[in-house]
Order: C-alpha cells, then sequence, then structure tokens
C-alpha cells in the first residue's frame, strides 16, 4: 500500500507528465528545422528517383515532429487532463525519431549506390 494520502500519487504523475510536454516541444522543434536542414542539402544533389522519396519522407517526418510540438504546447498551456495530449504528443514524436532513422538508413545506402 502507498503511505502518500489519496490523490497526490495522481498530482505526482500529472506533474512528471508535464515535464515530459516540456522536453517534447523544443525537442520537436529542433527536429522540424533538422528535417527541413536535410531537405534542402538534398536538393542541391541529383539523387533521382530515391532522392525524390527521401524528401517525401523527410517532409512527412518533418509534420509528424511539427504536430508533436503543437500537441505539447497544447498539453502545457491546458491547465486540466494533459494526459492525453501529452501521450499522443510522445507517440508521435516517437513515430518522428522511427521515420529520421529510416530517412537515414535509406541516404546511408543511396550514398553508397553512386
Amino acid at each position: 500500500m502507498s503511505t502518500m494520502p489519496n490523490g497526490v500519487g495522481a498530482v505526482m504523475a500529472t506533474a512528471i507528465r508535464a515535464r515530459l510536454s516540456h522536453h517534447i516541444l523544443p525537442t520537436a522543434a529542433t527536429m522540424v528545422g533538422a528535417c527541413m536542414t536535410v531537405l534542402s542539402i538534398g536538393r542541391l544533389s541529383s539523387a533521382g528517383t530515391l532522392g525524390v522519396l527521401v524528401d517525401k519522407m523527410l517532409a512527412f517526418d518533418s509534420v509528424i515532429f511539427l504536430i508533436s510540438a503543437v500537441l505539447s504546447f497544447v498539453a502545457i498551456r491546458m491547465a486540466a487532463r494533459p494526459a492525453r495530449l501529452e501521450t499522443w504528443a510522445e507517440e508521435l514524436f516517437l513515430l518522428g525519431l522511427l521515420v529520421s532513422a529510416i530517412v537515414a538508413v535509406v541516404i546511408a545506402f543511396a550514398i553508397d549506390l553512386r
């Protein structure tokens, strides 16, 4: 059994979750910028069909990170029950990281094919 009074555990869990949004927001915004940077650099080379695929994946990835950032911002600004938004922001952020890793692998193999 917990030694905390009723409700204290829920308040602590909410505080921990709120801190998560404070980390997701700036990191997701930074990742949007990283995706845009890689998109811009990719435009300097002529990668052909594979380059078009990478561009589309990076554009999709930047939208995922943008939605994650917006959800975490809204969760920070909400006074009551931001947990659902934070969960969505967290899951989208992890999806964005997965897409980023896949793009990195595709770029690495595209460089080897030249």
